[in-house]
């Protein structure tokens, strides 16, 4: 669309899209002296952020040079370059590897809310590559109070459904153990009491509890900092067309219920819109075949600001090892008539007595690899079989110790599962192997010869727990693979999973200043990309946790610094001025 001259509205920077990467765009403006809009198309903010764990992946932070893991800037890129396509270490990536700790002490020192936690142990994900550390690397929101944002509670997209126990309460890693085992210490007891009594509370008051973690604590740190420095945010606005003049992206109009508004760009527009995950005509184009489940991520990502960017000159870049960063998810119907989609992250595949087996009764990976590769792993075994059938295999005591997707531990009523057809059930192997349609013969041999193994706590077929990401998420009280034990006696279950995306890696080409280019390689004027919209500097490849929102944060802070036009001197002072933050604005955690 070229200008009509006739604005409703004129800002410096207009930011659009509510998730991780917008919000940091606006904030990031705002903090340096820009004035700027927030347009999110929905009434809520957070986008797949709030569903996520909100852990972000930022290298050699201070607080990580600090403590006693050995890293270094050597050792950051040559693992880098052992995942990316053509083991290359780009212009764009070595900005994101230079600004992420400015990132985390620029907003550090100018917010009040927008805290991190470094996780001393959160391995990176592939330790086969060269330059992988056991942590350091990953840092995660410390735990919001909800009722901080007053009425804008409501805003924060909650979590996913499953994901809260007793109807609405968010509980952390580090909140599973003392609410399974209330009376294992006192101090186990004084937790779990504590985490009731205050969900008990805000149930009084709230739909759901206002303590939260995770994905949810960052939405709500972005949403309190950027409410705490008045910057404007426009729900349901959507993004309609780009308003370019000779060449240049000079604003945008956006539909809102009362009409369209036409908001003028000074110096540019920010696109964070959140990629390609829910549009069905981008999926069919850069998705594999056979097609993956419906996304993981927030199904209103339906790449808005892609369409209109390549519309307005923008080219994609496709240079990626897979198109989207991959998760296995089970599906099953509510009773309501809506889809779960539980994704199968950390809280069971990694765990002993669970085998993952395709459509011919047979292993064909690693259950506890990350997510990610789990599932390249199912496009790999895809080609040998012509099936993406993929079930997880266990016996009654692991669904008690360790539950199995939407099934928590200790559940005693498996009714509801088995009448919806989520969860599968044999006396026997072969009653299981029938239940689930693949050979019994076949799924009896795969089970007896892992427990041939699994009863010295080996795994020599898949090395199942010997990866320190592996024990890092198996059961530490299992002896001497927390990952392997022996499946037992019946009777037997069965979850079916099926490859779904957490975000997309292929996006707009963008470059280190986080501008938008076009075919030939030349910035688009004015306009601007962070998150899920833009190209992902990691190309595909999953080096770690936070893997997409250490980027998204770090661009956004990129591009504010580049529409700020701030000269190397200014740059430099504040840099200075962070240079030594004081001890309260990081902390260490054992993860």
């Amino acid at each position: 669309m070229t200008s009509n001259a006739r604005w409703d509205e004129e800002v410096d920077v207009v930011v659009v899209g509510g998730g991780c990467g917008g919000m940091s765009a606006a904030l990031a403006c705002s903090i340096l002296g820009l004035s700027v809009v927030l347009c999110e198309k929905t009434d809520q903010v957070g986008g797949t952020t709030s569903t996520s764990a909100g852990t972000i992946w930022i290298p050699l932070t201070k607080a990580a040079l600090a403590g006693d893991q050995a890293d270094s800037r050597e050792q950051v890129e040559r693992y880098l370059a052992g995942l990316i396509p053509n083991a290359t270490i780009s212009a764009r990536l070595r900005a994101f590897l230079d600004a992420g700790p400015k990132m985390l002490d620029f907003f550090a020192l100018h917010t009040a809310a927008l805290r991190f936690l470094l996780v001393a142990r959160h391995p990176d994900y592939r330790f086969d590559v060269p330059g992988a550390t056991v942590g350091g690397r990953a840092l995660i929101p410390p735990v919001f109070d909800g009722r901080l944002l007053g009425k804008d509670f409501d805003r924060v997209r909650p979590p996913i459904r499953e994901f809260m126990p007793l109807g609405g309460m968010m509980v952390g890693k580090d909140d599973i153990a003392p609410l399974l085992h209330p009376l294992a210490s006192v101090s186990a007891f004084r937790h779990a009491c504590t985490l009731l009594f205050r969900y008990a509370s805000d149930r009084l008051r709230y739909r759901r509890g206002t303590r939260l973690v995770m994905g949810n604590a960052l939405v709500a740190r972005l949403l309190h900092s950027l409410r705490q420095r008045q910057v404007p945010i426009r729900f349901e606005a959507s993004l309609d067309e780009l308003v370019m003049e000779q060449g240049r992206v000079i604003g945008l109009t956006v539909k809102q219920s009362d009409g369209p508004r036409t908001l003028r760009a000074r110096k540019g527009v920010v696109l964070a819109t959140g990629g390609f995950g829910g549009s069905a005509a981008l999926r069919a184009q850069y998705l594999p075949q056979p097609p993956a489940e419906a996304t993981a991520g927030f199904t209103g990502n339906t790449a808005d600001a892609i369409r209109l960017a390549v519309k307005s000159g923008a080219a994609i870049d496709t240079n990626h090892v897979t198109p989207t960063f991959w998760v296995p998810v089970s599906v099953m119907k509510r009773s309501d008539g809506t889809t779960a989609r539980y994704p199968h992250i950390v809280l069971d595949r990694a765990k002993p007595g669970l085998i993952a087996i395709d459509g011919t009764g047979k292993r064909f990976t690693n259950e506890a690899d990350s997510y990610h590769d789990f599932v390249l792993a199912m496009y790999a075994n895809y080609e040998q079989t012509q099936s993406l059938a993929t079930h997880l295999i266990c016996d009654a005591r692991f669904l008690r110790d360790y539950g199995l997707g939407l099934i928590y531990p200790k559940t005693r009523d498996l009714d509801p599962y088995l009448a919806m057809g989520y969860l599968k059930c044999g006396k026997t192997l072969e009653d299981l192997a029938h239940a689930i349609a693949v050979d019994g013969s076949a799924l009896v041999r795969t089970v007896a010869r892992y427990n041939e193994h699994a009863a010295r706590g080996d795994d020599p077929d898949f090395g199942k727990g010997a990866s320190i990401l592996n024990r890092h998420n198996g059961d530490p009280t299992v002896k001497p693979n927390p990952c392997v034990r022996p499946i037992g006696a019946g009777p037997y279950y069965a979850v079916s999973v099926f490859p779904s995306d957490l975000s997309t890696s292929v996006g707009l080409s963008a470059d280190e200043h986080a501008r938008v280019l076009d075919e030939k390689g030349a910035p688009l004027t004015g306009l601007y990309v962070c998150g899920a919209d833009m190209s992902s500097v990691m190309q595909g490849a999953y080096p770690g946790p936070g893997t997409t929102l250490g980027p998204a944060m770090t661009f956004a802070y990129l591009a504010a610094h580049h529409l700020a036009a701030l000269e190397t001197s200014r740059d430099a002072e504040l840099s200075n001025a962070v240079e030594a933050p004081p001890a309260r604005l990081f902390a260490q955690v054992n993860g």
